[in-house]
């Protein structure tokens, strides 16, 4: 067949050329040099779409053969609106900036999208390490970018903040099939820009939803796989209505029974948005709610199962406090897949409704404003059965029958979540000339919370009045912030100052499930500035270089349950980025060297609580250091091949380790603390090596088939660098085939397979350990909990776009 080859040209409606349009052909994607230039090769003789998009412009699509038209002239029309980019513009990175960086589109998260967690489909960005605790994705899911955990990972919605104000960390179960709404997902690693909402201290996620489409449109997407998995999501657009109104609909219910045993989720949600966009002004109204009901898999699974070397399976079991012959026997003949909760109702429910109010005033072609309001309502409870509890757990007198003392239940209580997040954000913008850009923004955010338990049923219910509540407590938490950035360039060198203040106010007080009388208030001033400068080599490549400074607070488990008994500190960081990147037709690379170091940093420990959250402390002195790539190499039409390393050092200097000591032979006589000294010594949950692969062929312009590696190298769970108390390098590989067509009259049929973990690979990407000191024995006892993550597994997808 002939090669041929296709000029595009792009301009605004003046012929000026515009620089750094996207242009995509099929699925090859460029971009327009300083002329405005793209180019493709070795094309068949066939028609192709040819698509293109530019910031501020409406995207224009058409069909071209290059066997007949070797150019083609495309002029983009500027909007006479604001889109919802400018929601968004202010706290992300721009393209050719100082900071390190990934974006996302739609097309790429459409082709991924089967109904598992955002974190699923970040798994192919330098540095990140992805796990479930149900072990297919669907459920509670995790995340760590350079080792940092979600706690530090910042997640904006649009710019208005979505990282629960007390933990820290986001939640997307309480967001299921958020990702058939988003338009685009950028993650900056390292501080990054300034944005809204709790510090980024190892990354951060900005996420764009659905961009306006001006004609209507409908879609149903539905998938199914494996251990009973659906999703099943239907979606609708008005498009513009008389040019200036749009509304837009979902609604997505997810269900899975899980890998683990009876780690079932059952996740309901909806989306909407309405909108009025004229050339001057957009106000756009959005509307979404999250229904989540996860059976419980917060224990993991004990190391003999996982390993299947079952010597110290009885240890276990009587570490887990196992008594029951029946649940001894069930864990004895249990396999990878075990869960030690067996009670019908051991599920975590809650609720999530999110209202976003976000206007845009475009005062002159030069300065544009906008600002937020945002309300989120959240309640929810996990339910749990306990045996053997005490009365006095729960203020109740013991029973006496006779001469018998009752002092323990066996009852069934809800620990409950109530909490309200409110807020806004404002962000103006203003252009004074082609070479100098100024920013201002901020947000101003409360958080009421309210924290509470109650026994719902007892077996000895003497005393005990329905819903016995047993303890409460509230906190509250003031969050402002204020921004101010600028860009200049001069020639051939970008410039680019970002200064952040941001002042804190947290109190609570009451009485939690263990904890009583407790009262804290913390209140911080933080400064954060940040400076970089990017050089242009030429259209396709440019060097950068930045330092960034960053405070952040505690999260409430930090206050609760300090392994030290001592009043956390705000942990510090200095990061300094550097990086070189080339883009062009054929090659996409991006490769940087980073330095993030540490002061008072709040490292985990190993162990967790009795809700699966990580116990913190303070070190002094710690860093992560490290490099990155991110390329991309168009072999030809037929194929490509995409990779990601991340190599880092992740190190705690000077870490003195506390073990509690007992005397087993006297009935477990507490001794007192041991101190362990390590001279220097790895972070816990920090791999040194994330590597990841995508060899993609496409065997026609509308027909893929992708193998997608992931390489994690060990994983330390606790901070001794101890291999016993470790997670095994781990190497897993994905199938995955996407073909779209149109037929019948409908305009886009898209087919989407993917087997997960095609070697059956047996391995876990998180877990804890715990475990203390015998003096008369003189040595460590531990024990290792793991999540291991599913085997050979598949879904299948059928999306439908009318």
């Amino acid at each position: 067949m002939a090669q041929n080859n296709l000029t595009v040209r792009v301009t605004n409606q003046e012929n000026s050329p515009l620089s750094g349009a996207t242009v995509t052909l099929n699925q090859q994607t460029t971009q327009s040099n300083s002329e405005g230039l793209a180019s493709f090769s070795d094309l068949s003789n066939q028609n192709y779409l040819l698509q293109v998009t530019f910031l501020g412009y409406s995207p224009q699509k058409v069909k071209v053969n290059p066997s007949r038209q070797k150019e083609i002239h495309i002029r983009l029309t500027e909007l006479d609106f604001q889109a919802e980019e400018i929601y968004i513009n202010v706290t992300r990175a721009k393209e050719n900036s100082a900071t390190t960086f990934k974006n996302l589109g739609k097309e790429e998260i459409q082709r991924k999208n089967v109904g598992q967690d955002i974190p699923y489909l970040l798994d192919q960005t330098p540095g990140v390490v992805i796990g479930s605790d149900a072990g297919a994705g669907i459920g509670y899911t995790n995340m760590t970018i350079r080792g940092s955990d979600n706690e530090r990972i910042n997640v904006t919605l649009n710019g208005i903040p979505l990282n629960n104000s007390e933990s820290m960390g986001s939640f997307f179960v309480n967001l299921p099939d958020f990702a058939s709404s988003t338009q685009s997902i950028q993650v900056q690693r390292g501080i990054g820009t300034s944005t809204n909402g709790a510090g980024a201290f190892g990354a951060s996620l900005n996420i764009q939803t659905d961009a306006l489409e001006s004609s209507p449109y409908a879609e149903l997407n539905n998938s199914f796989g494996s251990f009973n998995s659906w999703k099943n999501t239907v979606k609708a657009g008005s498009g513009l209505i008389n040019g200036k109104y749009a509304v837009n609909a979902r609604l997505s219910r997810i269900s899975s029974d899980g890998y683990v045993e009876r780690g079932s989720s059952d996740l309901k949600s909806f989306y909407v948005d309405a909108g009025m966009f004229t050339d001057k002004h957009t106000l756009k109204a959005t509307v979404f709610s999250g229904k989540e009901k996860t059976y419980q898999a917060w224990y993991g699974l004990p190391e003999p199962l996982y390993t299947g070397n079952r010597d110290r399976l009885d240890d276990y079991i009587a570490a887990m406090e196992i008594y029951d012959p029946t649940e001894i026997e069930r864990i004895k003949n249990a396999d990878r897949r075990y869960n030690i909760y067996n009670y019908d109702n051991q599920t975590d429910n809650y609720t999530q409704t999110h209202s976003h109010l976000q206007y845009t005033y475009k005062i002159s072609d030069k300065t544009s404003l906008n600002a937020g309001l945002h309300y989120t309502r959240g309640a929810g409870y996990y339910e749990e059965y306990r045996i053997d509890d005490k009365f006095s757990n729960y203020g109740l007198t013991d029973i006496i029958n006779g001469t018998e003392t009752i002092k323990k239940t066996d009852l069934i209580r809800q620990r409950w979540l109530d909490n309200w997040f409110y807020g806004v954000t404002y962000a103006l913008q203003h252009r004074v000339n082609n070479h100098f850009n100024l920013s201002f923004g901020g947000a101003y955010n409360q958080y009421v919370g309210g924290h509470f338990g109650e026994v719902i049923w007892s077996k000895y219910n003497w005393g005990t009045q329905p819903n016995h509540r047993y303890y409460y407590n509230e906190a509250h938490k003031n969050d402002f912030n204020f921004f101010a950035k600028a860009d200049y360039r001069l020639n051939k060198w970008l410039f680019n100052v970002d200064l952040q203040y941001r002042n804190i106010y947290y109190n609570a007080e009451g009485d939690d499930n263990k904890i009583k009388n407790f009262h804290f208030n913390d209140k911080l001033n933080f400064f954060n500035p940040k400076a970089g400068f990017t050089y242009l080599l030429n259209d396709q490549s440019n060097i950068y270089a930045s330092y960034a400074y960053a405070s952040k607070e505690p999260v409430r488990d930090d206050y609760l349950e300090n392994p030290l008994n001592l009043f956390p500190k705000p942990e510090k960081m200095q990061d300094i980025e550097a990086g070189y990147r080339y883009r062009d037709r054929q090659f996409n690379i991006g490769a940087n060297l980073y330095a993030m170091l540490y002061k008072d940093q709040l490292i985990p420990t190993g162990k967790i609580n009795n809700v699966g959250e990580a116990i913190r402390q303070n070190v002094k002195d710690s860093y992560r250091i490290g490099f990155e790539l991110d390329a991309a190499w168009k072999v030809s039409n037929l194929f490509q091949w995409s990779m990601t390393a991340a190599l880092s050092q992740n190190k705690i200097k000077n870490f003195t380790e506390l073990m509690t000591i007992y005397n087993n032979n006297i009935d477990w006589e507490y001794i007192g603390e041991k101190e362990i000294f390590h001279k220097s010594t790895n972070i816990a949950k920090s791999p040194s090596a994330v590597l990841s692969n995508n060899f993609t062929f496409h065997a026609t312009p509308d027909l893929s088939f992708s193998l997608l590696s992931k390489y994690i190298s060990r994983i330390y769970m606790d901070n001794t660098s101890a291999k016993e108390r470790s997670l095994k390098p781990s190497f897993v590989n994905h199938f995955q085939a996407v073909y779209n067509f149109s037929a019948f009259g409908i305009a886009n049929i898209g087919l989407n397979a993917t087997v997960y973990n095609i070697l059956n690979t047996k391995y876990a990407t998180s877990g804890y350990t715990w475990g203390q000191y015998f003096q008369d024995s003189n040595q460590r006892d531990y024990y290792n909990f793991y999540y291991p993550q599913a085997g050979t597994n598949f879904m299948l997808g059928l999306n439908i776009r009318f």
